[in-house]
């Protein structure tokens, strides 16, 4: 089958790694792995606040799985948003003190 009879029988006209690349990954598997990004997105932010775009760039990953992560970490009082939107319309995020012992 063609690419555009598999698109015409309402399949995916992207075939092979290309379709695997594309395919977004499962919801448990990405907020499974926010403890380990966690570390990574707070020395992100130790400079300042950032957007998830911003984050996202920064780790080099989709800004999908990011607001998985950062609202996660938002829940738990890991970080904050800034009150003030950015001139794109996206909140900025801030890393919280969090006391040890």
């Amino acid at each position: 089958m063609s690419t555009a009879e598999r698109a015409a029988a309402g399949g995916s006209a992207v075939s092979g790694a290309a379709a695997q690349a594309a395919a977004p990954r499962p919801v448990r598997e990405i907020i499974r792995e926010e403890h380990i990004m966690r570390g990574r997105i707070l020395r992100l932010l130790e400079n300042g606040g950032l957007t998830i775009p911003e984050i996202a760039e920064g780790l080099g990953a989709p800004t999908s799985e990011v607001t998985f992560w950062v609202m996660g970490m938002r829940k738990y009082g890991w970080i904050r948003e800034d009150k003030e939107v950015t001139d794109e319309g996206y909140y900025r995020y801030e890393a919280i003190e969090r006391e040890v012992g």
